[in-house]
Order: C-alpha cells, then structure tokens, then sequence
C-alpha cells in the first residue's frame, strides 16, 4: 500500500526513510510508503522576517534600539531542515550580531545619519548564508534607530541650543549688514556733497576768471574816450551829492575841459 503526497509549486519535498533523509523531490505528485517513509516539504518562495527592537551600542557609547527587516529564500532545502535545528532563528541572530558590530564602529550622529551605508555594509557582511543554513538573504534594511530617552532629551536641548546660536548670529549678521548699508549710504551722501559743493565752487571760480578775462580783454581794447565817459559819469553823480568839491589838476582840468558836457557842468559850479 502507498501513500501520495502532492509536493506544491516553488516547494522542495524531503523524502526520509526510517527518519533518515534518503533523496530530494520536486513540485508534482509523489508515492511513499506510509509508516517506513515521509515526505516533509519545504518552501522555497521568499519569506518576509522582522526582527524584534534589541539595543545597540555605538562607538561612543550611546544606547539605540535597531529594528530590522529582511526577505529570505531557501536555496538548499536539505540544509535547511537537517543541518541546524532551527535556520531562521541561527539567520537571525546572524544578522544582529553584524549590525552590533557595524554600528558599534559608529559614532551615534554619523550612524543615525547613514542607515543606507549600514544597509550595505550589513548586506555584504551577510553575503550569502547557503552554506551555513541553507538560506539566501535578498534584502535587508533597518526599519529604525532610536536613541534612548535620555538621549533624545539630551539632543533635543543640543538641538534647541543650535537653532538659537544659529538665530543669535543671524541676527548679529542682520545687524552689521545693516549698520554698514547705513555707513555706507551716509558715506556716500557726504561724498557727493562735498563733489558737487566742489563742481559748484570751481564752476563759480571758472565764471570770475572768464569775467576777469573778459574786462581785462575789453579794457585793452578801449581808447581814452571810455575813461572819459566814465569820469562823466562820476562827474554827475557827485554834482546831485552833497558834496560837490572836486580836486583836479591842471592837466585833468584842461582835459576834461574839451568835453562839452564837463564844461556845462563847471559853469553851473561856479
């Protein structure tokens, strides 16, 4: 009399014969001998596995829970069932054992800020467990580190002291910026000033000295008839004054003489 024992799709049957592993079948349908033999089946698709928080010390000391998840698939199923008594736990513990050692070489900043290079390096440090338990690791990732709580606080306070620190000097910035934009604008409004009082100054000198230059080139251009017209000029300005005494010489007198309206004015002196 034979037993049938259907052995699944992506699954590994494990024939045994008095207890003892005889041969390995595949996916299909299956005869044994019921009593003599058993055929125990494995799987071989991917598992998902996630490990429990357990406590990891870094480079400095400081205490982080790390939870980890990873897939795994069977490659040698007779490995896996005879060979350890319990594959996924022996996988396990594997696992945590180079992620103490890969975060203990860390200090608790650079490994809360480098969980893909933990990854990595956790993943080559695995490699592949086939010839220990019969098992392949596809992927693994740390889910989270977490410091303890006294840590927590104690970055909390570091972290609110940073900000204020960053505030403090922000503000110190903000305010020499705008001291030297008010310097500088101040600066510039007396420069200016003091330019265009300048450009004023040499404007107006440029204008006397073109004055100066002018009477000077009219005067050598005048004859004594000009100078004649002006003492004319003087002439009747101190006859309407009160005081009317002039005092002339003899050669002036008779100069001023041959102009008729001198003469006229004499007359109405004397």
């Amino acid at each position: 009399m034979f037993g049938i024992k259907i052995v699944k799709q992506n699954c590994r049957g494990l024939v045994e014969t008095l207890g003892r592993y005889s041969r390995s079948v595949e996916a299909g349908l299956h005869f044994y001998i019921p009593i003599f033999q058993k055929i125990r089946v494995v799987e071989l698709a991917m598992h998902p596995l996630r490990l429990q928080k357990y406590s990891v010390i870094t480079q400095d000391n400081a205490d982080i829970e790390a939870s980890v998840t990873l897939n795994y698939h069977v490659t040698d199923a007779k490995k896996y069932t005879y060979e350890n008594s319990d594959s996924v736990e022996s996988m396990a513990q594997l696992v945590r054992g180079h992620l103490r050692d890969i975060i203990g070489r860390m200090e608790l900043n650079t490994a809360l800020g480098s969980t893909s290079k933990i990854n990595a390096e956790l993943a080559a440090a695995i490699g592949d467990l086939t010839n220990i338990y019969g098992i392949n690791v596809d992927r693994v990732n740390i889910d989270e580190l977490t410091p303890s709580k006294e840590i927590q606080k104690a970055m909390d306070k570091q972290l609110t002291a940073d900000r204020e620190r960053v505030a403090m000097i922000a503000k110190a910035e903000g305010e020499a910026r705008n001291i030297k934009l008010t310097t500088d604008a101040r600066n510039k409004a007396l420069v200016e000033t003091a330019q265009a009082q300048a450009q004023a100054t040499r404007a107006k000198a440029d204008a006397e000295n073109y004055r100066i230059q002018k009477i000077q080139a009219a005067l050598q251009n005048v004859d004594d008839n000009y100078f004649k017209d002006q003492s004319i000029g003087a002439f009747k300005e101190l006859s309407n004054s009160e005081t009317n005494l002039v005092v002339l010489s003899k050669e002036e007198m008779t100069s001023l003489g041959q102009v008729p309206v001198i003469q006229k004015i004499l007359e109405q002196t004397k």
